[in-house]
């Protein structure tokens, strides 16, 4: 699933041809693509101007003047704009604009998903802070972690928690901060938290100024992702650590498929 690296590089991709645009409609082409959509609201917000876009969390952000339209790609969409139909059966949904360009979802698997609603307010009550954002400050970070009692890595992929973080940039930051991924959240050490806030950090920065990553299909604009060229441990069970020279281990965690090194990575149990 596309995470906050990949988002990103799709807004930046379809914000700077979109904006200023007046929507004529959205032609559905599968029909669970529109979530949530009222036929009065749809009515409204058409011909309103495209006035941002914007990521939050792992959702694309298009807003109008009166309403916003979230975009989740979940494990396979893939949004870009052309001005002709395109022949491709896996397209979901077409925006289709005054200018006569369209912004096609195209989705595989189809469980990508388009949301209308009023304002961001209703995605920020489910999501927890941007870790790129200037208020998410090492001080608030140590603070999240001390009173949530849970695994550090269940903790890091709750959207709830920190938004837009997936199981890649989890895995890479949890190891070049020395934290095994099942220790426990509040007992890992002030100064390994601190390490960990930056490398979250650098890590995102990283992969986003390299398009972000391509495990199977992901890409903007016919361009794949190149971090996956510079993944320290993210699927690479049973080659050798980079740091250490030990194997690294593939073991499941938070339910999800996990990457560690057992000598570079601590275990903070319960204390």
């Amino acid at each position: 699933m596309p995470e906050l690296p990949e988002v990103q590089m799709v807004v930046n991709y379809i914000k700077p041809m979109i904006i200023g645009e007046r929507l004529n409609r959205i032609k559905p082409l599968w029909s669970k693509v529109l979530y949530n959509f009222d036929e009065d609201i749809h009515r409204n917000f058409k011909k309103n101007q495209i006035i941002d876009v914007y990521r939050r969390a792992k959702f694309i952000i298009i807003a109008f003047e009166k309403h916003i339209i979230a975009i989740h790609l979940r494990m396979t969409g893939k949004l870009y704009i052309a001005d002709k139909e395109t022949s491709s059966k896996y397209v979901t949904a077409v925006f289709e604009f005054e200018s006569k360009r369209s912004l096609f979802f195209e989705d595989v698997r189809k469980f990508g998903r388009i949301y209308l609603y009023k304002d961001i307010s209703i995605i920020d009550a489910k999501h927890g802070p941007e870790p790129l954002e200037k208020d998410f400050t090492v001080e608030l970070f140590k603070e999240m972690l001390n009173r949530r009692k849970r695994n550090i890595k269940a903790l890091l992929l709750d959207q709830s928690f920190l938004s837009g973080l997936g199981n890649i940039y989890v895995d890479e930051s949890l190891w070049k901060s020395g934290i095994h991924p099942n220790s426990f959240a509040s007992s890992v050490p002030q100064k390994k938290v601190e390490k960990l806030y930056t490398n979250i950090k650098s890590t995102l920065e990283d992969a986003i100024s390299k398009n972000g990553t391509t495990i199977i299909d992901f890409s903007v604009n016919g361009e794949s992702g190149k971090y996956a060229n510079y993944l320290n441990i993210y699927g690479r069970a049973e080659k050798t650590c980079l740091e250490c020279g030990y194997k690294i281990k593939k073991m499941k965690v938070a339910g999800r498929g996990t990457y560690v090194c057992l000598k570079c990575q601590k275990k903070y149990k319960k204390r």
